[in-house]
C-alpha cells in the first residue's frame, strides 16, 4: 500500500512539474516576445475551432472553450495535457483497431432481429443496428440491490469455474473482498484454467504497486494494467477503463456498479452505508461482455486468433425466453455517445415514470432539458443521489443542478444512510438499464464503460422495487434547500466551468 501511495504521489508530482515547467517557459517567452504571445492567441482560436468541429456535444465542451479563450496559454496547455484528445496514444489506437477486428463476433440472431423490426422498437433498434450489439432473449437474470449479496454469489460462481475467468475492473483494492477472490483465482489458475485480469492503472494507483501485473503473472494469472500512467512522458489521464465485469466460463457474467474493494460490500464504511448494485446474467447475453473483454485484452497482448473458443453453447441449457437483453459498451474512440443516448432515449420515451440512481449529477444541457421536459409532460421523474458524499467538491457541483431541476418538476432525493454508487435507470415497468455509467462528464464522454439494457424482462420489477424502497429511506430535497445563497451560487458557477476536470 505504501509503495502504491508513493507511486500516486510521484505521478501527481510529475504532472504538476510538467504543467509548471511548460507554463514557465510559455509565460517567460510570451512576456519577452510579443509575437509569441500573438502566436498563442491565434493557436487558442484554432484549438477552439478544432474542439467545435470534433465535438460530440458542444454543451459539454463549452467550459473548455471558455477557459481557452479567457486564458489562451494556460487553457490550451491544460486542454492538451488533461482534457484533450488531440493525439491518441498507441494504447488507444490499438484498442480502436481491436474493437474493429472484434466487431465481426457480434452476430445478431435473425429471428430476433425480424421480431424487433416488426415491432418498430426504437429503443432497441439504436443498440442493435447503429452500435451492432446483439439483442438476446434466453437469459436468466438476477439483480442485486446491494453489493453484499452480489459478492456471495460471485464467490460461489468463481469456485464453480471450469474453463476460464475474465475480470475487468476500474478499482481493485487489497482487503478481505479481493483477498478471497484472489485466492480462488490462484487455485483455478493452478488447476489449469485461463485466468485473466484487467485493472485500470489510474483507478488503482493508490492501491496497487506498479509491479502488480508481474506479481499476478507469477501466480499464473495473466494481468494487464490499463493505460499505465507515466509522470513525465505526456500523461493522458482521460480515457480510463471504468468497466466492471466478471465473466466465468462464458456462461455467467457479473456487472453493475461494484468494484472489488471492501467498501463496496460494506466491510468498510467511509461514507456510511455503501449502496451499490449488481447484475448477474446466465445466457446468450454473456457473449457481448466476453467480446468486449477480449477486444480490450487483445489490444495489449493479441493472444486470441478466434474468440469463439470462449463462447458457451446454451442450446441444451433450457433457459426460457425472457424479454430483450442487450449488454452494450461505451468507448470514447467513436462518434457515438452511447451511454448518454441510452439514458436520453429512456427519458424521452417515458410515459409514466423514470427513476434514477446516480452517485454524481454533472449533466449537460441535453440531459437537463430532457429531464425537465419529461417532468413537464407529466412523467414522474425521480433522481436518488448520495446523502453522504465521497468527494465534497464534486458533490457541491452535483447540488448546483438541483434548483433548476426541482423548480421544473423533477424530484431529487438524498439517500440519508450513506453513499449511492449505483448507476440505474428504470421506466414504465418495462425498461431498465444497469451498468457502470455515471451521469457525469467523464463517464459519458471519456471513459470505457459498460451497461445492460433490458426490455420486458422479469427482473425489471426487482429494479423498480429497489428504487422505490431506497426512495422511502431518502430525503426529498425542497425548493428552498435547493436554492443556494449568493456566494455558494457563485462558487457552484465556477465549479461548473471546471466540470470536465471532475
Amino acid at each position: 500500500m505504501r509503495k502504491a501511495i508513493k507511486r500516486g504521489l510521484v505521478v501527481a508530482l510529475g504532472v504538476i512539474i510538467q504543467i509548471l515547467l511548460s507554463l514557465s517557459v510559455l509565460i517567460f517567452f510570451g512576456q519577452k516576445i510579443a509575437i509569441i504571445e500573438s502566436f498563442y492567441s491565434i493557436l487558442s482560436v484554432l484549438l477552439v475551432l478544432g474542439i467545435i468541429k470534433e465535438s460530440k456535444s458542444l454543451s459539454k465542451d463549452l467550459p473548455w472553450i471558455i477557459i481557452i479563450m479567457l486564458f489562451p496559454i494556460v487553457g490550451a496547455l491544460l486542454y492538451v495535457v488533461i482534457g484533450g484528445n488531440l493525439h491518441k496514444s498507441k494504447v488507444l489506437k490499438a484498442i480502436k483497431q481491436s474493437e474493429e477486428n472484434g466487431s465481426k463476433y457480434f452476430v445478431q440472431d435473425e429471428k430476433i432481429k425480424k421480431e424487433i423490426e416488426q415491432q418498430n422498437n426504437g429503443k432497441i433498434n439504436y443498440l442493435m443496428n447503429y452500435l451492432n450489439f446483439p439483442v438476446t432473449k434466453n437469459n436468466d437474470i438476477k439483480y442485486y440491490s446491494i453489493g453484499d449479496t452480489a459478492y456471495i454469489d460471485m464467490i460461489k460462481e468463481l469456485k464453480n469455474a471450469k474453463k476460464f475467468i475474465f475480470l475487468e475492473y476500474f478499482i481493485i483494492k487489497n482487503g478481505k473482498m479481493w483477498s478471497k477472490i484472489l485466492k480462488i483465482l490462484e487455485e483455478k489458475a493452478n488447476e489449469g484454467l485461463e485466468v485473466r485480469l484487467i485493472y485500470d492503472d489510474m483507478g488503482c494507483i493508490a492501491f496497487l504497486p506498479e509491479t502488480y501485473p508481474k506479481q499476478m503473472e507469477k501466480k499464473k494469472i495473466k494481468c494487464i494494467a490499463f493505460n499505465k500512467l507515466n509522470p513525465f512522458l505526456g500523461v493522458i489521464m482521460n480515457n480510463r477503463d471504468h468497466r466492471k465485469m466478471m465473466i466465468i466460463d462464458g456462461k455467467t457474467v457479473f456487472s453493475g456498479g461494484m468494484n472489488l474493494a471492501d467498501e463496496y460490500i460494506n466491510l468498510e464504511h467511509p461514507y456510511g452505508e455503501w449502496k451499490d448494485n449488481g447484475i448477474k446474467i446466465t445466457g446468450d447475453a454473456v457473449w457481448n461482455f466476453t467480446v468486449m473483454f477480449l477486444n480490450m485484452w487483445n489490444s495489449y497482448r493479441k493472444d486470441d486468433k478466434d474468440y469463439k473458443i470462449f463462447k458457451y453453447d446454451f442450446t441444451n441449457e433450457n433457459i426460457p425466453e425472457n424479454g430483450y437483453t442487450i449488454p452494450y459498451g461505451e468507448t470514447p474512440l467513436d462518434s457515438e455517445i452511447v451511454g448518454e443516448n441510452v439514458y436520453l432515449n429512456i427519458i424521452n420515451q417515458a410515459r409514466k415514470y423514470v427513476y434514477i440512481f446516480t452517485p454524481y449529477l454533472i449533466i449537460d444541457t441535453d440531459m437537463i432539458n430532457s429531464l425537465i421536459l419529461a417532468a413537464k409532460r407529466g412523467v414522474d421523474v425521480r433522481i436518488v443521489v448520495p446523502g453522504i458524499p465521497d468527494k465534497k467538491i464534486v458533490y457541491s457541483l452535483t447540488t448546483s443542478y438541483f434548483e433548476t431541476l426541482i423548480k421544473n418538476g423533477v424530484k431529487i432525493y438524498k439517500y440519508m444512510p450513506g453513499f449511492v454508487h449505483s448507476k440505474v435507470f428504470v421506466s414504465d415497468d418495462n425498461i431498465a438499464t444497469v451498468g457502470s455509467i455515471n451521469l457525469d462528464y467523464r463517464s459519458l464522454y471519456l471513459h470505457f464503460e459498460c451497461g445492460v439494457f433490458m426490455q420486458d424482462v422479469d427482473v425489471i420489477r426487482d429494479v423498480k422495487k429497489d428504487l422505490v424502497d431506497t426512495i422511502d429511506k431518502s430525503h426529498l430535497v425542497s425548493k428552498k434547500e435547493a436554492t443556494p445563497k449568493f456566494f455558494k451560487g457563485v462558487w457552484q458557477a465556477i465549479l461548473r466551468l471546471f466540470a470536465p476536470l471532475m
